[in-house]
């Protein structure tokens, strides 16, 4: 709830929401509230493909998308998500290094895991 009394609620599911389900959540937090005492504005959606993941659970339906990390030591990352396991997720994305022999480069394919307690924030990367 922001300082001008706007309430703002995101709801998720791992099957998916509906408008229904925001509707029925929208009117029953209305119906608990006095807008006589209190005036406010109440928006109710659904997580949105912008909006960070905030819990574990959310990450499982988005295996194969790309993202971008940033972690709580202030570095970033970016990758498709290949892996989740209880404590952490698995990015795979690609660099270019030197060729070991020879010169120039070769893409070369890394993974790198990542504890979700290292998590700042994580958000799908949508391409356009």
């Amino acid at each position: 709830m922001g300082s001008d009394n706007h309430i703002s609620l995101y709801i998720d599911g791992d099957e998916g929401v509906t408008i229904a389900d925001c509707v029925a959540l929208s009117r029953a937090i209305e119906g608990k509230l006095d807008r006589n005492r209190e005036d406010y504005a109440l928006d109710v959606s659904s997580h949105g493909a912008t909006t960070p993941l905030v819990m574990p659970r959310q990450y499982k339906k988005h295996i194969g998308r790309n993202f971008e990390i940033k972690l709580l030591d202030g570095a970033k990352c970016e990758g498709i998500l290949v892996d989740l396991k209880n404590e952490g997720i698995t990015l795979e994305y690609s660099i270019r290094e030197n060729k070991p022999l020879g010169k120039g480069k070769v893409s070369v394919v890394k993974h790198e895991s990542i504890k979700f307690s290292e998590i700042k924030e994580s958000k799908i990367k949508l391409k356009y």
